[in-house]
Formats: C-alpha cells, structure tokens, sequence
C-alpha cells in the first residue's frame, strides 16, 4: 500500500529493523527533541555530535533522558559535521543530519572528496516530500534547494531520485511531471527541450520505474481539467506523484508558498551521498525535521 500521508512512515518503520542516525552540531532544541520522538517511536537510534554541555542542557530544559542517545563531544560546528560523517564511514550510522550547522559548512562535510560520503561523478539533488491540502496525495518533488539551474544530465539525476522516492514510499510506477512554461516542446526554451529529451529516454527505457511526461505547465500537472480544456491526454496530468522543477527559484518558491501560505508539511533530504542526509532548515519545526528523520530511515 503506497503511503498517503507522511505519519504512515512510523508505522512502517516500526516494522523494519531500526537505523541509526548521526547528528551534525545537535545542538539546538527542534533537533534533540525530533531525534527523541524518534527513538521513541522505535524508528532509530541517535548519536548526537556536538557541544556535550549544550545538548545536556537542552535535554535537561526539555525534560529528555539524555541516556537514551549516544553524545559525541565536538568543540566547532565543523568540527561535528567531520565527526559525523566519519562516524557514517565507519559504518556505526546509517544516514546523517543536519543540526544547528549551516547548509554550506554542512554540505562541505559531504563534500570533502578525501572524507566526505560522495563517490565518483556522483550528483547531489536535494528531495522533498510534500503533504499539502491542496493536493489529493504526497507530492515528490525536486530541486528545492542544492542545484541552482540544472543541467540535462543534473535533471536525469533528480527525475531518477523522485522515482526511487516515490517507490520507496509505495508508489508503483510513480506518475512524473516534468515542469516548464507550456507543455508545447518550444526550441528557444531549454525547459521544454530538455523535458522532450527525458520524456524520450524514459519511454525507450533509459529512465525506468516511473510514467515522466513533459513539458507541461504547472496547471496541467495538478489540474486534470486544465489538461483536458488545453486537450492534452496524459495519465500524469492531475495526478502527478513527483515534480522536476526546471530551476531552483520555481522550486524553492513552490516548497515556500506551499508550506508559508497552503498549510502543507514536509519532509526534506539530499540523495546522491552514500547514504541519504537529512537537510531540512535550522528554523524547521520539530516535527518536519521528525518526518525528515522518518523519511531517511525509509531510503536508508
């Protein structure tokens, strides 16, 4: 049965012999308390790498065992992200978190091409699951947040990564929409040539395991009405599961208005590392960096 809202992953996981998280400059209340639902919930174990004396704190202020996660004493912020993702190459973790670090000191720690979790001609995409009102079904989406303007072979990437999403939440041949200004194939707009190009290697089998259609316009992809009065006939028009957005302002202000204004919640990670790393942001709420943690135990 694919997952419908984004709580059904605790179920899931509860089934599943639990991961193990290593945490990245846990230091701030939202991570501590999200990573204690968690294992809590019996979805995972934590290691929480940072300032000992502020984690203890905030445990404390929070009214949180400490003893129930493994703490790591680092002194800096970089100092954490290094020591997480050795702890991920030893293999005594199974994904990463970020914590109070910032997303490019963070992102640096995957990075590092002698100690980080990249391999070889690898592609970073950041994915999001989102869970909007307005949307009958979680919506798979991406990138929101890594790659500013993507290329043919950077767009192939984050098609690829929304599929395995998608069928790791239970979704059969997910339905994906390859987003651009008009669902006409217009040669001056490279949205709409590149989508024809990943439509043309999903249908000869070059991309599998999901239905990709595009271009389409925004409208075609989550209005099957709006596909019909343009008389375009597509499956995936009105009932898209994933989005591949054209650049990083389309995405991005998507995932805001969505989450700012529709009321919707979400859960956030990059894939293209050995293993997934949660990347939500430092002002996420407790339990979006939860959904997070659950979604990373899910693709771990």
């Amino acid at each position: 049965m694919p997952i419908t809202k984004l709580e059904q992953m605790f179920d899931v996981l509860k089934e599943r012999t639990k991961k193990r998280m290593a945490a990245a400059w846990a230091n701030d209340s939202h991570t501590i308390v999200a990573a204690y639902e968690g294992v809590k919930k019996g979805i995972i174990d934590a290691i929480l790498v940072g300032d000992k004396k502020i984690i203890q704190k905030t445990c404390d202020e929070h009214k949180i065992d400490s003893s129930v996660f493994t703490i790591i004493h680092a002194d800096t912020d970089t100092k954490a992200a290094a020591k997480a993702v050795e702890i991920i190459n030893k293999g005594e973790a199974d994904f990463l978190m970020k914590g109070l670090i910032s997303s490019d000191k963070y992102m640096k720690a995957i990075l590092n091409k002698e100690a980080g979790l990249m391999n070889p001609g690898a592609i970073l995409s950041h994915v999001t699951v989102l869970e909007t009102p307005s949307y009958h079904k979680l919506l798979i989406i991406g990138d929101v947040a890594i790659i500013p303007l993507p290329d043919l072979s950077q767009k192939i990437a984050i098609t690829n990564y929304v599929i395995k999403t998608a069928q790791l939440l239970g979704i059969d041949n997910p339905k994906v929409g390859l987003l651009a200004i008009s669902e006409q194939v217009l040669p001056k707009i490279p949205s709409c040539v590149d989508a024809a190009i990943i439509v043309k290697m999903a249908q000869r089998g070059q991309i599998k395991g999901g239905i990709v259609e595009g271009p389409l316009a925004m409208d075609l992809i989550v209005d099957k009405e709006s596909a019909e009065i343009k008389g375009v006939q597509s499956e995936v028009c009105g009932d898209a599961d994933c989005i591949v957005f054209p650049n990083i302002e389309a995405g991005n202000t998507f995932y805001k208005t969505h989450t700012k204004m529709c009321g919707a919640e979400l859960a956030a990670l990059v894939m293209g590392a050995r293993v997934p790393c949660v990347l939500s942001s430092r002002g996420d709420s407790e339990l979006t960096k939860l959904y997070s943690i659950a979604l990373a135990a899910m693709l771990a």
